[in-house]
C-alpha cells in the first residue's frame, strides 16, 4: 500500500532532575553541597533512508517518544545524557508543524537529519545554586520537559521527470516501455492509483528518473478524482511531460484537455508553471491522429514544440527522450522550500525590545484567576515544590516576570485563589 501523507505525534525526552545532598563524609571538613545535575533529554531526530519508498510504517506506529535524562546523583555526579531517537524516513518526505502550518524540515538526501522535537535539559542540582551568603542551598530543578508537537508528513517522490496528462493517455505505458518499470495498465479510466517510479537510460548513456503519475481530471486541484491526491509529486520534478491523446478515441478533444490540465497544474501551485514542459502526442499510430495532431498545432502556434510518438509502437521515443534528457542537463533542481539557515556571523548585535509579556490572566466564573503562558508552564514543571526553598524561588520568578503586579492590577486580593496548569494558589499581597 503506497502511503504518502500521514499525522504522527512526536515528543522530546524530559531532562533528568538535579539532586539536593551534602557531602558528609568523616574527613571532609565543610563539605558543603553536592547534588549533581540531570542529563538532558533525548531528540526526536528524523533522518533520511533510501530504502523506503512509503510512510506505510507510520501507519503503525503514530507516536514517538524519546527517553528521558538521568536523574542526578551525590557527590555531584551527573546523569547520564539520553541517546537521541532516530525514526527513519524515506526520500522526499516534508515535516509540517500541524498546528501552525510550519515546514520544519524536506529530507531528500541519504542520511539527511532534522531535530524534530528537542529534548529538554538537565536540572541543576544544589551545588550549583551555592553563594557566599547561601552556602548550603536545599534548592535543585526538575528536568526540562522535552518539546512536543504534533506533525504532519508528506511524501513527495524524488522524480526529475514527471508523466502529467487526462487517464488513459498512455502515461504507464510511456514509463513501461522506456524503463523498466512495471506499472498496472488497462483499458479503463485511473488503472494507475500510486505513482510510478522508473530509470530511463537513453542511447547516450544519459539516465534519468521518470514517474507516472494517476490521471488528472477538471477540478483535480478542488480534490476532484485521484490526480489531487498526487499533484504534491509533481512540485518534485524538474521538466513535465505533458501526454495528450491525439487519436481521440475517449471522445474528448486534445486542445481542451491541453488547456485544462495546465489550468489545473497552475491552479495547485504557480511555481509548476516555472517547469519546462514538453507536450507529447500520443497514440499517432491510431487512424484521424494525423489529423488531430495538425489541427491541434494550429491551435497551439507553432512557438509550442510537439513531439508525436507511440508509445505501442515506439515511434518516436528515441527523439523525445533525448529532448527530456537535453532540458534536464540545463534545468536548474527547484527548491520547494528556502529552510537554509542563516549564514553564521562571528559578530553579535544587541537590540532592544521592548517588555514582553509572554502570559496571560483570565478570570474564571468562580473568581478564580488563571495564568497560563509557555515559559511559565516550562519554569513550573522545572520548580520541585516538595522543598520550601524552591517554593520561595519559584515565587521570586513570578515576581521578577511581572505576574504578581499584573494580578493586582487585574483586582487580585489576599486570599483570592489563582490557577496555574492543574494546581491552585493562594494569592498573598
Amino acid at each position: 500500500m503506497f502511503v504518502d501523507q500521514v499525522k504522527i505525534y512526536v515528543k522530546g525526552g524530559d531532562g533528568g532532575n538535579g539532586m539536593v545532598s551534602f557531602r558528609r563524609e568523616k574527613y571532609v571538613s565543610k563539605g558543603g553541597p553536592s547534588g549533581g545535575d540531570g542529563g538532558k533529554g533525548a531528540s526526536v531526530v528524523f533522518q533520511v533512508e533510501e530504502g523506503l519508498r512509503t510512510l506505510m510504517d507510520f501507519r503503525y506506529k503514530r507516536h514517538f517518544k524519546a527517553d528521558r535524562g538521568e536523574h542526578g546523583m551525590s557527590k555531584g555526579q551527573h546523569g547520564k545524557g539520553s541517546d537521541d531517537m532516530i525514526v527513519k524516513v524515506p526520500p522526499g518526505t516534508v515535516v509540517i508543524d500541524d498546528a501552525t502550518g510550519e515546514v520544519l524540515a524536506d529530507l531528500v538526501t541519504h542520511g539527511q537529519q532534522a531535530v524534530i522535537a528537542k529534548g529538554g535539559r538537565g536540572g541543576r542540582g544544589n551545588c550549583r545554586f551555592a553563594t557566599p551568603s547561601n552556602p548550603a542551598p536545599e534548592i535543585s530543578e526538575n528536568g526540562e520537559p522535552g518539546q512536543e508537537r504534533d506533525v504532519r508528513l508528506e511524501l513527495k517522490v524524488l522524480a526529475d521527470v514527471g508523466l502529467v496528462g487526462f487517464p488513459s493517455v498512455g502515461k504507464s505505458t510511456l514509463l513501461s516501455v522506456v524503463s523498466a518499470a512495471k506499472p498496472k495498465i488497462g483499458a479503463y479510466h485511473f488503472t494507475t492509483i500510486v505513482p510510478n517510479l522508473g530509470v530511463v537510460e537513453t542511447e547516450d548513456a544519459r539516465s534519468f528518473v521518470m514517474a507516472d503519475l494517476p490521471g488528472l481530471i477538471e477540478g483535480a486541484h478542488e480534490g476532484v478524482g485521484l490526480g489531487h491526491q498526487f499533484l504534491r509529486h509533481i512540485e518534485r520534478t524538474r521538466v513535465i511531460v505533458h501526454i495528450i491523446d491525439m487519436s481521440g478515441m475517449e471522445g474528448r478533444e486534445p486542445y481542451e484537455d491541453y488547456v485544462t490540465i495546465n489550468d489545473e497544474l497552475k491552479e495547485y501551485n504557480l511555481r509548476l508553471t516555472e517547469r519546462p514542459q514538453i507536450v507529447v502526442a500520443n497514440k499517432m499510430d491510431m487512424p484521424d491522429a494525423e489529423e488531430n495532431l495538425a489541427a491541434f498545432q494550429e491551435k497551439v502556434g507553432e512557438d509550442v514544440k510537439i513531439f508525436p510518438i507511440s508509445a505501442v509502437t515506439r515511434q518516436g521515443l528515441r527523439d523525445l527522450l533525448f529532448e527530456i534528457a537535453n532540458l534536464l542537463e540545463v534545468t536548474p533542481e527547484f527548491l520547494l522550500y528556502d529552510l537554509e539557515e542563516e549564514e553564521t556571523d562571528t559578530r553579535v548585535m544587541y537590540k532592544f525590545h521592548g517588555e514582553e509579556t509572554n502570559y496571560e490572566i483570565t478570570r474564571e466564573s468562580d473568581g478564580t484567576f488563571v495564568v497560563t503562558g509557555p515559559d511559565l508552564e516550562r519554569l513550573f514543571k522545572m520548580t520541585d515544590f516538595t522543598r520550601e526553598e524552591s517554593i520561595r524561588r519559584f515565587s521570586r520568578q513570578l515576581r521578577g516576570m511581572g505576574i504578581d503586579e499584573s494580578l493586582r492590577e487585574r483586582g487580585a486580593k489576599d486570599g483570592d485563589v489563582v490557577r496555574i496548569m492543574e494546581f491552585e494558589f493562594e494569592f498573598i499581597d
